[in-house]
């Protein structure tokens, strides 16, 4: 294909009408469920499948990446300008038989396929959620909030279309899986927000705790972006040492921004060295984000807040180590590479859901206890 073929909008629509045909039952789904609910237990349940999906969609973005399907279609929206694979079966052979592990192939193209289904069905969801909280008042609904997600989910549908035009450039890749983790934030705070619970109660001073882990995280998870979208997983053999050293060389040519993947931004091919700064300096962070959390968790439990998301803390980060060592001793598992993207957002999601549905108490004279009891731990009853 030539550049002027990066974009084909013949397929658009039919595109569109996959992802409207996938969003349809989850919609009729809610809509036969809860037909006899209030406004407010519609539109909550209604985000909560959402945020549900938006996940799954984080997931499978994920496996998409790990099996190397990001350009399983070269153009965009459609696959060599059919709405599916099955009509560019020509054009895919002929590419497969030219290079039979290269970006394209019958499974890669379908994999990439059904992720743009499922980003369109997310978007015809959060949609529907902005016209729905337009529309109708309900308490606790914020229809402003829910229109930023609708904007953001339309920027993440410009950046999943660069990063095949642009041939998976490292740093659109890197802010394409940043900006899916941003919409589930947005989700989550809106699905808290719905939710009758009342909010917690915690000392300023663990608030600004809890800050100070989601940054710590959301950096954590930038670099680890980073070193999945320039493949530089397996450039440490061993743990704790990397290449039987406790630290390599340096080599910052890996932390230029903007370059083609695989190259530096002089147009050199990367050094090997530059992957295993990427992947050291992950590796590095990653003990100080998991005693971060650890000593959170000490501090919420002490102070007797935040029970149900504490525990989901618990699991999470020994989840996200559990899988972090099984990428680097067992050659990076699909399963475990997957899993760690989804212990992320897990944690990314978890951390918002804390933030979102607690509030800070300067006066410590009160019992936090006994506030805190008065709020149901179930996220979004």
């Amino acid at each position: 294909m030539n550049s002027t073929d990066l974009y084909n909008w013949a397929p658009a629509l039919r595109v569109m009408g996959m992802g409207l045909l996938l969003a349809l039952g989850p919609l009729c789904w809610i809509a036969l469920r809860h037909r006899q609910s209030h406004s407010a237990a519609r539109l909550r349940a209604l985000t909560v499948l959402t945020l549900f999906l938006t996940f799954d969609l984080i997931l499978f973005g994920a496996f998409t990446r790990l099996t190397d399907s990001g350009l399983g279609c070269p153009d965009w929206p459609g696959c060599y300008g059919s709405v599916t694979p099955l009509g560019a079966q020509t054009a895919i052979e002929e590419a497969q038989t030219a290079m039979p592990n290269g970006p394209v192939t019958h499974a890669k193209a379908w994999i990439e396929m059904i992720h743009r289904y499922l980003a369109t069905a997310v978007g015809v969801l959060i949609l529907t959620l902005t016209a729905f909280s337009w529309s109708r008042s309900v308490t606790g609904a914020r229809p402003w909030w829910i229109t930023l997600a609708l904007l953001w989910v339309c920027l993440q549908g410009a950046f999943g279309a660069l990063t095949v035009t642009l041939k998976l450039l490292p740093a659109i890749v890197t802010m394409h899986l940043l900006g899916g983790l941003g919409l589930l934030c947005l989700l989550t705070v809106q699905a808290v927000q719905l939710s009758p619970v009342a909010p917690h109660i915690m000392p300023l001073r663990l608030r600004q705790a809890v800050w100070c882990v989601t940054a710590l995280v959301w950096l954590q998870i930038a670099l680890g972006a980073w070193v999945s979208t320039n493949y530089a997983v397996l450039a440490c053999q061993g743990f704790p040492q990397c290449n039987g050293q406790w630290w390599p060389a340096w080599d910052g040519s890996g932390f230029e921004w903007w370059r083609e993947l695989g190259h530096a931004a002089n147009g050199e091919v990367l050094a090997f060295s530059a992957l295993v700064s990427i992947h050291m300096v992950h590796r590095t962070l990653a003990m100080v984000v998991v005693m971060a959390v650890v000593a959170l968790v000490w501090r919420l439990k002490a102070a007797s807040v935040l029970p149900l998301q504490t525990r989901w803390l618990i699991g999470l980060i020994v989840l996200q180590v559990c899988t972090g060592l099984s990428n680097v001793i067992l050659g990076w598992p699909l399963l475990a590479a997957v899993l760690h993207t989804g212990g992320a957002a897990g944690l990314v999601g978890v951390l918002a859901w804390s933030l979102t549905g607690s509030r800070a108490l300067a006066d410590n004279s009160v019992s936090l206890h006994a506030e805190s009891q008065r709020a149901d731990p179930r996220p979004f009853a």
